[in-house]
């Protein structure tokens, strides 16, 4: 497998995944920008609005007739939350060529048809169409309705949403009911506008592909010559742009909604520098909750049986770990003690060389399986270039195997409790 990178304007940059390991080709667009109170809730509309036709495909039987004649190619989008950003995500996977019974072209098909999904979509009088809309708002108001049927998600939702309020990470990627019935035709279709011409704009191809007859697909394409080079408008976070205070008083919240579990969410801020912060913070996370040898899940769940599940994750774009549990009601302030009691022990030194070995097979062992999958991959590496780490999963793995003890006992001293979330009857 090898990647490259070839920046076609600036702020637009396309990128070559070669790799031998799959039968299909995987194009994949990807609209990044700064997530705002007031743009959150259309940038929630616009994928699934533009997957509804184009100028040359104007309706939904037309794009699925093109998708059956490349061959029964998927296609699909949705919004995702990276750090202070809210992420546009387009793809279309295909067999690759050499599979093709008449020697198609099906990669020039799939970039040219996945290029007018995004940029070029069926308009009515210079706008976006009226019913496309309407119809997305219908569907957009039952996906935020039904975020509090999955208790776990939303607790996770409501103690970030505590931690920063209704700025960039704060804000729910689906965006906020009250929004979505202002939104006009005309508003959505001036922001579509904007948002092309001023967000970061990478295109992902990944695949048994010749790279130089893809590039020259790409720079001959029409829809790439329209795009204007532009300032690229979104928000870098990574282990050097993350600064965080010390909270001295812990921000406690408890929300009461008719459940029969408690769902306990602790948001811990990573408070100071270090070299190679990330990997030692995915070390330290996995010794205190993400899997089944770390101390959450052996402690809280399995010993102390206070915690139906017990695991934690690393946020990297914002240097947080959140600890999630869930738990019987009247079990609240035992949980949270021996919680606590975890974050003191492995501050103190309480873990062996075999914890951080585990630690490390099991990331490790993630980043290998990242290859296995072509989407998979393709966020892997999304990550890299929206926090400009740009680093192989080779170098990645070599990160992580030179996390020391010393490492983590640093780190752990730099974890400080920001806000405890309890959802509970």
């Amino acid at each position: 497998m090898s990647k490259t990178s070839l920046e076609l304007k600036q702020g637009i940059k396309a990128h070559f995944i070669k790799t031998n390991l799959y039968k299909t080709d995987l194009v994949c667009v990807i609209l990044t920008t700064t997530l705002k109170r007031d743009t959150v809730t259309k940038n929630a509309l616009i994928p699934f609005m533009l997957k509804r036709g184009t100028s040359k495909l104007p309706n939904q039987y037309l794009i699925s007739q093109e998708l059956e004649n490349m061959y029964g190619a998927s296609f699909d989008c949705g919004v995702d939350k990276m750090g202070d950003n809210i992420v546009l995500k387009f793809y279309i996977e295909t067999i690759s060529n050499e599979y093709a019974l008449n020697n198609e072209n099906i990669l020039k098909m799939n970039m040219e048809n996945l290029l007018d999904l995004v940029f070029d979509p069926v308009k009515e009088n210079g706008e976006l169409k009226k019913d496309f809309l309407e119809l997305e708002k219908e569907n957009l108001k039952k996906v935020i309705e039904s975020k509090i049927d999955d208790k776990d998600s939303y607790a996770f939702d409501q103690c970030i949403s505590s931690m920063y309020g209704e700025n960039g990470f704060g804000l729910y990627k689906y965006g906020y009911l009250e929004d979505v019935d202002k939104i006009t035709t005309e508003d959505i279709s001036k922001y579509y506008d904007w948002l092309i011409d001023n967000c970061k704009i990478d295109i992902f191809i990944s695949g048994n592909i010749n790279e130089e007859e893809t590039k020259e697909l790409l720079v001959q394409n029409d829809n790439i010559k329209k795009l204007k080079p532009r300032i690229e408008n979104y928000t870098l976070n990574n282990e050097y742009t993350e600064n965080k205070q010390i909270v001295k008083n812990v921000n406690e919240v408890q929300e009461n909604m008719n459940v029969t579990q408690g769902k306990l969410v602790l948001g811990l801020d990573i408070v100071g520098s270090m070299e190679n912060l990330q990997a030692v913070s995915l070390v330290y996370n996995a010794i205190l909750g993400d899997g089944a040898n770390s101390k959450m899940f052996q402690n809280v769940r399995e010993k102390a049986g206070l915690a139906y599940s017990a695991k934690s994750i690393f946020v990297k774009q914002k240097l947080n770990i959140f600890i999630r549990c869930g738990i019987q009601i009247e079990n609240f302030e035992k949980a949270v003690e021996i919680i606590k009691l975890q974050l003191e022990n492995i501050k103190n030194g309480d873990f062996t060389e075999e914890d951080i070995n585990n630690a490390k097979v099991y990331l490790i062992s993630g980043i290998r399986n990242v290859e296995e999958e072509q989407d998979t991959e393709v966020i892997f590496y999304i990550g890299q270039e929206i926090a400009k780490t740009n680093i192989t999963l080779e170098e990645y793995i070599k990160k992580i195997e030179s996390v020391s003890r010393e490492d983590i006992l640093n780190l752990a001293n730099m974890i400080n409790i920001n806000t405890m979330y309890f959802l509970r009857n």
